[in-house]
């Protein structure tokens, strides 16, 4: 499936190599402020060919916003943006039309579908993630009108934590033709209370999934995380006072639910899969052989991610508010 959401639904379609790729978002409210001049920022930190620490493809990531808005707003309608490919080198793939590269789900493509899309992955690509980044600029516009606001930092960067060393550890890992990968932590602010359902639709359980879907995700921790196992109970509860919660190992959230305290998650992403190494593979008839994947890519795609994790965060809690007024509607009856 390629739709997100229950009641800000958004369908995103196009390949890597394709001659576009686009969403469309139904579901949106009425009246909320949406240009290009709000989706431009945030294509242009995930946007590639930027400096030596990115692919050198270079494309423009201008977005063609085609039906939902009018005089700079939304009109409640589907809105349905498309960005177009131009910088798109096919040919760079052909040796690879038969092998499966090692990192990449080419193989479980095939396995699936039978058929696969060699061109740079086709909707296995990073590349599909701009479409995210166009249906997250909508969704934080209507999370900024209710004062919620989402920011990222990189925690760490092929192990180092330090700031500074971050792009030398980078480029080590791209001279010598391999890749790394890091941690990255959101955080969404001013989110109320009540948002998340405490069972099979739990908030953080949300927002692992929306995370997990982005392809480099490889683990997702709420709050304390996996250090949670090695407190003890008396140090991981949050004391409540009645200017609310004391400390946040819980993240934002307890029993599926919004605390009304910040909500925070970290991500690992696993490092680039393309290196331009001799790697162990098969062909698709399942022949042993040895590919080295040359062509355009990041030697960490760490520093990009983050505003793709922040859209799909956007995007979960958009849908969690819509779900929570129509309980406050009931409610109030």
């Amino acid at each position: 499936m390629n739709t997100f959401g229950r009641y800000f639904r958004c369908t995103m379609f196009g390949e890597s190599h394709g001659p576009a790729l686009g969403v469309v978002v139904d579901g949106c409210p009425p009246q909320i402020p949406f240009s290009p001049a709000h989706l431009t920022p945030l294509m242009e930190r995930r946007r590639p060919g930027q400096s030596p620490l990115s692919s050198p493809r270079k494309e423009l990531d201008e977005v063609e916003i085609l039906s939902g808005v009018f005089e700079g707003e939304t009109t409640g309608m589907p809105v349905a943006m498309i960005t177009r490919n131009w910088d798109a080198q096919s040919s760079a793939y052909d040796t690879l039309r038969d092998t499966a590269r090692p990192g990449h789900a080419d193989l479980a493509y095939h396995q699936k579908y039978g058929c696969r899309d060699h061109r740079g992955g086709g909707r296995s690509s990073g590349r599909e993630t701009v479409s995210r980044v166009m249906a997250g600029a909508l969704a934080m516009q209507v999370l900024v009108a209710r004062g919620i606001r989402i920011e990222s930092r990189v925690c760490e960067i092929g192990g180092e934590s330090d700031p500074d060393r971050f792009a030398a550890t980078v480029l080590r890992a791209k001279e010598a033709h391999d890749s790394v990968g890091g941690i990255l932590e959101v955080t969404a602010t001013g989110c109320p209370p009540g948002l998340g359902a405490p069972a099979a639709e739990k908030l953080d359980a949300e927002i692992a999934q929306a995370m997990f879907s982005i392809g480099a995700v490889k683990g997702v921790e709420i709050g304390s995380g996996f250090a949670a196992a090695r407190m003890r109970g008396s140090v991981h509860n949050d004391p409540i006072t009645s200017a609310g919660y004391a400390s946040n190992n819980a993240g934002g959230i307890l029993g599926g639910i919004s605390t009304g305290a910040p909500v925070v998650m970290r991500i690992a992403v696993k490092p680039t899969p393309s290196i331009a190494q001799p790697q162990q593979t098969v062909t698709m008839e399942n022949k042993d052989t040895t590919v080295t994947v040359e062509g355009r890519h990041d030697p960490c795609i760490v520093p990009r991610i983050g505003v793709v994790a922040e859209s799909m965060l956007a995007l979960v809690l958009v849908d969690a508010l819509c779900e929570q007024e129509i309980i406050r509607a009931f409610r109030s009856r």
